[in-house]
C-alpha cells in the first residue's frame, strides 16, 4: 500500500503574486538583490521568481524581459523557457496586453510540444491567458489542462486551473470557476507553495467561497497599504491616470494593482470598491476592539 505523498520542498512553486503586489513605490517593491545589476540569464530568472514572490510585478517583468524580449524565444535558452509563461502572465497583469499577444505567439511558433509536453502545455496556457477574457480562451485552457500527463508537472497544471479559474470568474461562470480554483488550490497546499496558495483564496472568495483560515491572518480580506491606497483613491472617483500623477506611479502600475484588489475584495468593477472598503475596515474595527 502506497504512503501518503511527502510535498517537495520548495522550489519554482514557491514564489508567486500574493497579499503585497505591485510596481514602484509600494512596500518592498524597491528591493535589489546582490549582484543583480550585473545578472546571466539564471540569474535573472532567479530574481525574476524573488520578485513575483515579493508581488513586484515590474521587477519581475524587467527580469523576465532580460531573459528574452516579449516575442521573442531564442534557440537553446532554457531560462527563456522556463520563464516564458511567467513573462505571458505578468505583461497581462500589468496591461502590456500587445507584449503578452505577442510572447504567446512566439511560443506557439516555436512548437514546444515537440520539446516536451509539458512545454507544449505551457504554451497553450500562454495563449489562453494573452487571449483571456476573449471567449477563445476557454478552448485553449482546456486543451492545455487536457494534456497528456500534464498532473506531473503538478506545479505548471495547477497554474493553469488559477488562471482558467480567473478567466471563468471574469466571465461570470462561477460553478466552473469554483471547480478549477478548488483544485488549483489542493495543489498549491500540498506543494506548500503560499503565495499562490493566497492568490487563490482571494480568487475563490471573488466567487463566494469560503476558504477557511488564511495564512495572512484572519480569513478575511487583506491588503496591503499601497494597495488599499489606490482602491480608496479610485473609490472616491479619481482615473487611474489621475491616481498615478497623485501617487507619483505610473498609470500601469496603477492599473496592475487595481487589478488584484479586486478578487481580494470580492468585487468586479470599481463601483464595488466604496462599499467592500467599508466593510473591511468595519471588520478590522471589530477585531481590534
Amino acid at each position: 500500500m502506497r504512503g501518503p505523498r511527502t510535498p517537495p520542498a520548495r522550489g519554482p512553486a514557491a514564489p508567486g503574486p500574493g497579499s503585497r503586489r505591485g510596481g514602484e513605490g509600494g512596500p518592498r517593491t524597491g528591493r535589489r538583490y546582490p549582484g543583480e545589476h550585473a545578472l546571466g540569464r539564471d540569474g535573472h530568472r532567479v530574481a525574476a521568481l524573488a520578485a513575483l514572490a515579493d508581488d513586484d510585478l515590474e521587477r519581475a517583468h524587467e527580469h523576465a524581459h532580460a531573459i528574452s524580449p516579449a516575442g521573442s524565444l531564442p534557440p537553446r535558452n532554457h531560462a527563456a523557457l522556463a520563464v516564458a509563461l511567467d513573462l505571458v502572465e505578468v505583461a497581462q497583469w500589468t496591461g502590456r496586453t500587445g507584449e503578452a499577444a505577442r510572447h504567446a505567439r512566439a511560443m506557439r511558433q516555436a512548437s514546444l510540444a515537440a520539446l516536451s509536453p509539458r512545454f507544449g502545455m505551457l504554451a497553450l496556457g500562454a495563449e489562453a491567458v494573452a487571449t483571456s477574457p476573449g471567449a477563445a480562451a476557454a478552448d485553449l485552457f482546456e486543451q492545455a489542462l487536457a494534456t497528456a500527463g500534464g498532473e506531473r508537472w503538478a506545479f505548471d497544471h495547477a497554474r493553469i486551473q488559477l488562471a482558467y479559474g480567473r478567466h471563468l470568474r471574469r466571465n461570470r461562470s462561477t460553478a466552473p470557476a469554483r471547480h478549477h480554483l478548488d483544485a488549483a488550490l489542493a495543489t498549491f497546499r500540498w506543494l506548500r507553495a503560499e503565495p499562490w496558495t493566497e492568490r487563490t483564496r482571494d480568487e475563490l472568495r471573488a466567487v463566494g467561497a469560503r476558504t477557511g483560515a488564511s495564512a495572512r491572518g484572519w480569513g478575511r480580506p487583506s491588503l496591503a497599504p499601497h494597495e488599499h491606497e489606490v482602491a480608496s483613491l479610485a473609490a472616491s472617483g479619481l482615473t487611474n491616470k489621475q491616481i498615478a500623477r497623485r501617487l507619483h506611479l505610473s498609470p500601469r502600475t496603477v492599473s496592475a494593482r487595481l487589478y488584484q484588489v479586486f478578487p481580494k475584495l470580492g468585487v468586479t468593477s470599481r463601483a464595488g470598491l466604496r462599499d467592500a472598503l467599508t466593510d473591511l475596515a468595519v471588520a478590522d474595527e471589530r477585531r481590534t476592539s
